[in-house]
């Protein structure tokens, strides 16, 4: 993904030359590639309010972006085993990110200009702040789902000691509804099988004879069965243990076992039914959001041209996509042909060791021109 910088120069005959020069040394020296940003004919009202505007402006500026780069995220996380496929699915109308900006077209069904901006500034924040509300409703049912079925697809994975035995152990491996014998399960390190063999019927009173058998096997060792009597179950467990034979807490349940199972199954169906409906709606929302974060920036270039240049409005708007190796240069160019619009700040901004009094009011960038930047890179997921 890529830089933007979104900016704006009064529309007069001189700056239109301004324009002419830009262009002609920028694309000349490979600095960027420009394109005219089309921003319809707002309804201006009083200048008192565009300055409040301006200020609520910034604000739905950083929040729609940050929605935007939640949904982007999101899309990732939901994407878990196409990640490369993420950037394909981050488009705006039905197109790339990039080809979008730079045909910028207003929509006047959704935000009529014919309207106040503070109308549209108010339709375009809740807009973005609805689709963060969903994201967040929908995003917590889908992430209960998948967190609920990792925690049981972990039990399946560790070794014999942790694991889930629902997936290994059968009705036949145990003596069950006996009132005196009980089938255990002991997990035997690989190194110590011959002498469970030799040892298990010894470890206490009352051990069946040729009761054991393994039934499952891992890296580490094997999950052996064994029959005795229930009194000396304590008794048992103990002289196992010493003997670095270790007795798991497992009794068998089918009713239980058949439920785990069912679980397992029902939870990786509702995360693939999930998964489908979401991805879709992820995908609308990012482009209604997008749109609307363009919307915004291109309000402020209005709001923030007016202020600046003055009433009647004039201006040209240009979209410009920096080459990466040569930011600095463009700037200093964008700086030199339009110094004039503001000679004080051109003059501080090439000389940064310049102090002049009531020009850095904020920790804005503050340049001659009107300048907003449109970073994409921050969409970039993978």
């Amino acid at each position: 993904m890529s830089e933007f910088w979104l900016i704006s120069a009064p529309g007069d005959k001189t700056n239109l030359q301004a324009w002419e020069r830009m262009n002609t040394v920028t694309s000349k020296s490979n600095l960027s590639i420009n394109s005219k940003f089309h921003i319809p004919d707002l309804k201006v009202g009083t200048l008192d309010a565009l300055v409040g505007l301006s200020d609520e402006l910034g604000k739905l500026d950083s929040f729609a972006e940050s929605v935007i780069k939640k949904i982007a995220q999101y899309i990732g996380e939901v994407m878990e085993d196409s990640k490369d496929k993420v950037q394909e699915n981050l488009l705006a109308n039905g197109v790339d990110l990039i080809s979008y900006l730079t045909r910028f077209e207003w929509d006047m069904a959704k935000y009529p200009i014919k309207q106040p901006l503070k109308n549209i500034s108010e339709a375009l924040a809740k807009q973005v702040t609805q689709i963060e509300a969903d994201l967040k409703t929908r995003s917590a049912t889908y992430n209960n789902i998948k967190g609920n079925l990792q925690n049981l697809e972990k039990k399946t994975m560790g070794n014999l000691l942790t694991r889930t035995l629902a997936d290994i152990v059968h009705k036949e491996d145990f003596v069950l509804n006996s009132e005196y014998l009980i089938t255990l399960l002991v997990v035997v390190p690989k190194s110590s099988y011959l002498q469970w063999q030799k040892t298990y019927e010894s470890l206490s009173d009352m051990v069946v004879p040729r009761s054991t058998k393994m039934i499952a096997e891992d890296a580490e060792g094997g999950l052996f069965t064994v029959t005795l009597f229930r009194k000396v179950m304590d008794d048992f467990k103990a002289k196992a243990r010493e003997n670095r034979f270790i007795v798991r807490e497992f009794y068998y349940d089918e009713k239980e076992l058949k439920c785990e199972k069912e679980e397992l199954m029902k939870l990786a169906s509702d995360k693939k039914q999930q998964y489908g409906p979401l991805l879709r709606w992820l995908k609308v929302n990012f482009s209604e959001a997008f749109v609307a974060w363009i919307h915004v920036k291109a309000l402020r270039v209005f709001v923030e041209s007016v202020l600046r240049y003055g009433l009647p409005v004039n201006f040209q708007a240009m979209l410009l996509q920096p080459n990466r190796k040569s930011v600095k240069r463009l700037r200093d160019v964008l700086n030199v042909v339009f110094k004039h619009l503001d000679e004080v700040a051109a003059a501080s901004i090439m000389d940064p060791g310049m102090d002049i009094p009531g020009l850095q009011l904020s920790n804005q960038e503050y340049y001659p021109y009107v300048y907003f930047k449109i970073d994409l890179s921050l969409l970039d997921c993978s």
